[in-house]
């Protein structure tokens, strides 16, 4: 499709313009009367039904619109009865809404009006061939010549016939979401998205939240999980994550220290058990003994080299599972009684901290939270699997998350935790030369979390980090959710990609309009009514919103919720 002649057709014309506003042209629909839409080869054209694309064929551009209403005038309302059989006599009125212009040149299609139709200028269904190249005429310098990696998604709602690609940059460049009700197909189309990139040099990382995507097999990925799942993928390797990669603030997340005396005192026996870690040698029992203690050691250590700085950064190793241990030494008097050499004796804090010391003890024996403090001998670590996945040519890591549960907030840290690994590794340059797409599925459970109280809040917030970063450095994001209301307007206003699945919520749909301006009110009326497995495409790269039915993928994610069908279906056994 190269010129304005092919899109279009005289046998496509639906009418004339009879009516033209900033936003809106009214057209008289000469086909409104037929009891059906008509078929050109194996292609269906309503020629005139709500929804359809259009293209109006003005003086000076062609114009892309989309009918959102038809209606008749009060006066031949009587026309339409019961018995109605069709009729080229009805005078009918379609309301277009304009979403953009077409150059007839290139056919390059632009947001935005570059000039408004006259009255009398001749409406066109548009060509499902025209539409399901839409994607590609929206690229800048666009040639006529297929892009060497394209992504083939599905075809345009509606006509089989016409297949949708659609390039990575456009999709993941300025990052992307996958949005959706329960059961609209938003597996589905991750599923496919990661085929796709599959069939390329794609790196990959899929962090899979529920299990489900266990299928996506093969010698170029790799699977590795947390904990035991119920479902494991073939050969996939269990893997721990070592204390080491958590901060200070990942666990303060997790232990939650409440009043005024915790917090400070939790970050006391973190700053000293650093120490600890850098001084080894001073300190024989693990812990750097306090109470009734002279404070010679204590001074020694800190005075070693870099120590008194290396002991506040946030990045320095400790053994948590001293924790306890070191708090006890912890609530005691800074100075014993006229003995300014010494630590004072225990004081009664200890029973302020008595709280906080149960819930450390609890979440070192979280099953949750096994993977971390109590892993099995000789478990590989989730950050070397992850590191030799980056060096590799294999295209996808997938980490299952299905085992860990939400007490203590596990599965919330533990994503944070792997979020800002891959972001520390972006920002060293190493996706720089071959980008890396993370997935994160069931987004809305890890994203604008904000854990503990208000004496100490924290914000568990790299992914959000890599939404606002991550991109300058290669690591681009993509978001599955069904509640994108729970995602903070901030990180999707960073999505410059939506791929929209049915929504029925109108707070959703309105989070959705709001994060991103190229999707109107007229288009985001259709998000409730699309069928399980259409997408809406929209966003920065995409001026006019395209839906697309998404193709089965070669290896479907598992539900691995129970069939009422199969268990329901034999009464009496």
């Amino acid at each position: 499709m190269s010129d304005l002649d092919g899109i279009l057709a005289s046998n496509l014309k639906i009418g004339v313009v009879s009516s033209v506003s900033a936003h809106l042209v009214k057209t008289n629909l000469a086909h409104a009367g037929n009891v059906s839409g008509q078929y050109l080869g194996h292609n269906r054209y309503g020629k005139g039904e709500v929804g359809e694309l259009v293209l109006i064929e003005g003086q000076q551009a062609v114009l892309l619109g989309r009918i959102t209403e038809v209606t008749l005038p009060d006066r031949d309302r009587s026309e339409i009865s019961q018995d109605f059989a069709g009729s080229r006599q009805i005078d009918a009125i379609g309301f277009i809404r304009l979403l953009g212009s077409v150059n007839p040149q290139s056919l390059r299609v632009t947001a935005g009006v570059s000039s408004y139709p006259r009255l009398g200028d001749r409406v066109y269904s548009a060509p499902g061939e025209f539409i399901s190249q839409i994607p590609l005429l929206t690229s800048t310098g666009i040639d006529g010549a297929p892009p060497e990696v394209a992504l083939s998604l599905g075809h345009v709602a509606g006509d089989g016939g016409f297949p949708i690609a659609v390039t990575p940059e456009k999709i993941f460049g300025r990052h992307c979401a996958i949005l959706g009700s329960t059961g609209g197909g938003k597996s589905w189309t991750t599923s496919k998205l990661i085929e796709e990139c599959r069939r390329f040099s794609a790196k990959v990382v899929l962090i899979d939240a529920t299990g489900e995507y266990r299928s996506l097999v093969g010698d170029d990925a790799v699977h590795c999980h947390l904990g035991t799942p119920l479902h494991l993928a073939g050969g996939s390797v269990e893997v721990a994550i070592p204390p080491t990669s958590f901060t200070e603030s990942d666990f303060i997340a997790l232990f939650q220290p409440s009043g005024k005396t915790q917090g400070p005192k939790l970050r006391e026996a973190i700053k000293s058990l650093r120490l600890v870690h850098l001084a080894p040698d001073l300190f024989p029992k693990h812990i750097v003994w306090k109470i009734d203690q002279s404070k010679e050691v204590y001074r020694e250590a800190m005075n070693r080299g870099n120590n008194a700085s290396l002991v506040g950064n946030p990045t320095t190793p400790f053994n948590p599972r001293k924790l306890v241990s070191q708090l006890v030494q912890e609530c005691c008097y800074p100075t014993a009684f006229n003995d300014s050499e010494r630590f004072g004796g225990a004081s009664n804090e200890i029973s302020h901290c008595s709280s906080l010391m149960t819930r450390i003890l609890g979440v070192m024996e979280s099953p949750s939270l096994g993977c971390v403090f109590s892993p099995a001998a000789g478990l590989p670590s989730f950050v070397d699997q992850l590191d030799n996945f980056i060096r590799s040519d294999q295209k996808l890591f997938r980490v299952c998350l299905s085992s860990i549960g939400y007490e203590f907030n596990a599965r919330e840290v533990v994503a944070n935790v792997i979020g800002r690994l891959l972001l520390q590794r972006a920002r060293g340059e190493v996706f720089r030369k071959r980008p890396l797409i993370t997935i994160l599925d069931e987004a809305h459970n890890f994203l604008g979390k904000t854990v503990g109280n208000e004496d100490d809040l924290q914000n568990l917030d790299a992914f959000e980090l890599i939404a606002k970063e991550g991109r300058k450095y290669g690591l681009n994001i993509c978001l599955a959710t069904q509640r994108p209301r729970d995602i903070t307007e901030g990180v999707l206003s960073q999505m410059g990609t939506l791929l929209v699945h049915r929504l029925t919520n109108d707070r959703d749909r309105e989070v959705v309009e709001r994060a991103c301006g190229e999707i109107d009110r007229s288009a985001a009326a259709f998000l409730p009514n699309l069928k399980q497995g259409e997408v809406a495409m929209v966003g920065v790269d995409f001026p006019i919103p395209v839906t697309i039915q998404i193709t089965r993928p070669t290896q479907p994610p598992i539900s691995d919720g129970p069939s009422f069908q199969s268990s329901w279906g034999s009464p009496g056994h």
